[in-house]
């Protein structure tokens, strides 16, 4: 996997072991195109992985940027993909359903990639929106596949649906939080 902008562009990431599905370059670089530019926009990322779509915020101005991911398995290889990265990111290791109620702080942007065999990705949107983890005005983006589009209602809490790209079998739902 590659960086596909901002300063860190072309960077390589390593992919961890486990079950992991990175996020397409093509479906990164859209979403970052459509998000601009992020300079001092506070960015969590839910399911990290490989710390890959983190690294793209922290590229294109993002700060700071935490990336939350459960799988410990992963968090050498995680640690060395941000190693390079001068700004403030940091990773925690915790179940995302378990680190959104006890969050520290709020995020102009969250993204979810959950894995795909994941359920109850609804159910983790109401809990987000909830939990009020979102700035108001903030983002909340979460990729899903495409099978599952029939199930998201275009209203979730004060979590409003602005946009929705398709990409292959992925979907990228946006989500604006009202003022």
């Amino acid at each position: 996997m590659r960086i596909t902008g901002g300063k860190y562009r072309g960077r390589i990431i390593t992919c961890p072991p486990g079950v992991i599905r990175p996020a397409m370059d093509r479906m990164r670089e859209s979403l970052f195109s459509i998000l601009g530019d992020l300079d001092d926009y506070s960015f969590l990322d839910l399911f990290t992985g490989s710390g890959c779509v983190g690294i793209e915020a922290a590229s294109r101005g993002a700060n700071p940027v935490h990336l939350v991911e459960k799988d410990r398995g992963k968090k050498t290889v995680i640690n060395k993909n941000i190693s390079f990265v001068d700004t403030k990111i940091m990773l925690f290791m915790a179940d995302v359903k378990r680190f959104i109620p006890t969050a520290k702080r709020t995020y102009d942007i969250v993204y979810a990639d959950p894995p795909f065999p994941m359920s109850g990705k609804v159910e983790l949107t109401q809990l987000i929106a909830k939990s009020q983890i979102v700035e108001k005005g903030g983002l909340f983006i979460i990729h899903y596949p495409s099978e599952e589009k029939s199930q998201w209602p275009e209203k979730i809490g004060d979590l409003v649906t602005y946009d929705e790209r398709k990409y292959g079998r992925s979907i990228l739902r946006f989500f604006k939080r009202e003022e």
